[in-house]
């Protein structure tokens, strides 16, 4: 099972304090600075939807429809997350279209430069962009520490195991409690 993090929305005010973590743990260009309309891109989206809100981000599926539809393979299985390694994708939006949560995206980079470019000049590069958990931070996914409310969690085999272990020992009480016979 993969990890992933998952919000609740009952606990969600709609500060946006997840995306802004997100912006800054992946910077779009490292030597940009502060962030700006150009350069903000979380890789979680904070949805709303009449009374609701709340971040929307990769559920990092078990089967996940994006890696089966990139052509390049540039979206792989690795440290139990869905990761998408960049030197590999062509930018083609295939995933996005493959996505059944709607939180892959692609955006324009700055590509690294070309052995004798012209100095001065900056090449684009569009690549895919989800949440990785950023799994390069040795704290894990920035958004959870920063959230006021509590409202995200980091849910891995043992957490899940627990949360179904609850749900049956409850069903098994509202059983016992229901008088069906």
């Amino acid at each position: 099972m993969n990890r992933f993090v998952i919000a609740e929305a009952s606990k969600c005010i709609g500060c946006r304090t997840c995306e802004i973590a997100c912006a800054l743990a992946h910077p779009v260009a490292p030597d940009s600075g502060a962030l700006t309309t150009k350069n903000f891109a979380p890789r979680l989206t904070l949805v709303r939807s009449g009374s609701v809100t709340t971040p929307v981000m990769c559920r990092q599926c078990d089967d996940a429809p994006c890696v089966r539809a990139c052509p390049s393979g540039a979206i792989v299985y690795s440290e139990d997350s869905v990761q998408v390694v960049q030197s590999r994708c062509v930018g083609c939006k295939t995933c996005v279209v493959a996505c059944p949560y709607g939180v892959m995206s692609v955006v324009s980079v700055p590509s690294a430069p070309q052995p004798g470019a012209t100095l001065g000049t900056q090449k684009m590069k569009s690549e895919a962009q989800k949440c990785d958990l950023c799994i390069t931070r040795t704290e894990g996914p920035a958004c959870i520490p920063v959230c006021p409310t509590k409202a995200l969690h980091l849910v891995d085999k043992e957490m899940m195991a627990s949360a179904l272990r609850r749900r049956k020992e409850q069903a098994a009480r509202d059983l016992a409690n229901s008088a069906l016979f």
